[in-house]
């Protein structure tokens, strides 16, 4: 090992660049931190999954939910994104354990289908999924840009939108050319921070309004009751709140690149891999906690946003007409400058959106690729070059669909469907990779798995409410 490459892993927090994340050398082992001190230094993949959670499914939807039922299901907040959090550890205990990212573990879960994991054809299936997913994203955030700073003519237009559209798809593009890990956890970790204090702050301007909320309300909210006619609300929240099967799945990704499967080193069977092994998972469970509770307070705060302000209008505004509507009743309010900092806050917490799900997503769809047989996964420059292939392909795409693509129904409901079955698919390949492949010496004890089956149930559970909710779309 060269002098610079010793340097760069004696002082980053990140796996040398110099070294790949998803081989396992014994020159790449890493001594765990003792304390939280030290571990706190070694956070960053739940940054990235914060990103791509705060975006559109708590701007939007949560606001949406809260703008239909009120503060009743306040305390739904807090459990939907709670529970689903056991998956997402001991999926990236099973990444630190074997070094493996999920795609190439659900293509070893059993029944096989022509040599492939079961998991992995319908993660195929998917690329419809991530091609369109993140078009209405796009597209919102341009929205809101547009609104602010018009290019073309009338803010809304079709023309001054679609120009914004392309301006981000290219600034996402040129984000992720260099394909970097510590790149992205850093401007992850500025933007989560930014949208997590703007929508903190948006919450306490409402307090000396005539929407302000008051103590009572949250108290009201933390009843754990749901409202009559309130039970299909109530799983839409929480199937689309927290961190979704995308989300989990691209976490193991992230843990990896990180660099707490390498610095564990490789699997000798030996007590001093144990240790490392499961000093790293500890790492990483902290991990996901703090994201959890970052993007927890931010889905918290648009809730109130929809329960404090619109639901005593009997506002229910959906898509983009959620920012608008905010954005006007904060002018009134404070002035045009109200305005104008909510739709600046939105239009930021989107595009972080589409910043995280970009390489996400290039990840997803390489890997896949390679179980397919494109290219050999561990050929580190073959790897990189279809990641920056894919990470140029996925926002043009989402451009040119957020911009011309109005309501490409069939796309749209196939996706769903899609969706609903890959959430399922990721409830039962983790506890079957938890059984087959974790190491049994760095698992945790009966009470994380309690958790874990729950946890595993729940999403299971949506998987199934969503898909029968689409196939009733479908026939009816």
């Amino acid at each position: 090992m060269s002098a610079p490459e010793r340097a760069e892993m004696a002082e980053s927090t990140t796996l040398s660049s110099y070294a790949d994340p998803y081989k396992l050398r014994k020159e790449n082992i890493l001594e765990p931190p003792t304390s939280w001190r030290g571990a706190l230094k070694f956070l960053g993949p739940g940054m990235i999954t914060s990103a791509a959670v705060v975006g559109s499914g708590e701007l939007i939807t949560a606001t949406t939910l809260g703008a239909k039922v009120g503060f009743i299901l306040f305390w739904l907040v807090f459990v939907s994104t709670f529970v689903k959090v056991f998956v997402q550890i001991e999926l990236a205990r099973f990444s630190i354990s074997t070094g493996k990212p999920a795609i190439t573990g659900f293509d070893e879960t059993s029944p096989k289908i022509a040599g492939h994991g079961w998991m992995a054809w319908l993660v195929l299936s998917m690329f419809i999924q991530f091609v369109i997913g993140q078009a209405g994203v796009l597209s919102a955030a341009a929205f809101a840009f547009s609104s602010l700073i018009p290019i073309v003519g009338d803010p809304l237009s079709f023309t001054s939108v679609g120009v914004w559209v392309f301006i981000l798809a290219a600034v996402a593009i040129g984000v992720h050319w260099f394909n970097r890990y510590s790149m992205l956890e850093k401007i992850s970790t500025v933007l989560v921070l930014v949208v997590t204090f703007f929508s903190v702050l948006a919450v306490f301007l409402l307090l000396g309004t005539e929407f302000s909320w008051t103590v009572s309300d949250i108290a009201a909210g933390m009843r754990f009751q749901i409202g009559a006619g309130a039970a299909g609300i109530a799983l839409a929240m929480f199937g689309m709140t927290g961190v979704g099967a995308g989300e989990v799945t691209t976490y193991t990704y992230w843990v990896v690149e990180k660099g707490y499967a390498a610095w564990s080193g490789p699997n000798d069977g030996s007590e001093a891999w144990v240790n490392r092994a499961r000093g790293w998972i500890k790492v990483m469970k902290l991990d996901a906690w703090v994201s959890w509770f970052v993007y927890t307070i931010s889905t918290v705060a648009f809730y109130v946003l929809g329960a404090a302000v619109l639901h005593p209008q009997s506002l229910e505004p959906s898509g983009n007409e959620v920012m608008t509507t905010i954005a006007s009743i904060f002018d009134n309010i404070f002035g045009q400058i109200g305005g104008t900092l909510f739709l600046i806050g939105a239009g930021v917490a989107l595009f972080k959106t589409i910043l995280a799900n970009v390489p996400g997503f290039a990840r997803l769809v390489t890997n896949t690729l390679s179980v397919f047989g494109a290219f050999d996964w561990k050929d580190s420059s073959k790897r990189d070059a279809w990641m920056r292939a894919t990470m140029v392909i996925l926002p043009l795409a989402w451009a040119i669909l957020g911009t011309v693509a109005k309501s490409p129904l069939a796309l749209v409901v196939l996706a769903g469907i899609l969706n609903a079955i890959f959430l399922i698919g990721v409830a039962i390949c983790t506890l079957q990779l938890q059984k087959n492949q974790t190491d049994p010496k760095v698992k945790d004890g009966s009470v994380f798995q309690v958790f874990l089956i729950i946890s595993a149930i729940a999403i299971f559970a949506v998987g199934v409410y969503s898909l029968w909710g689409q196939i009733q779309g479908l026939i009816g």
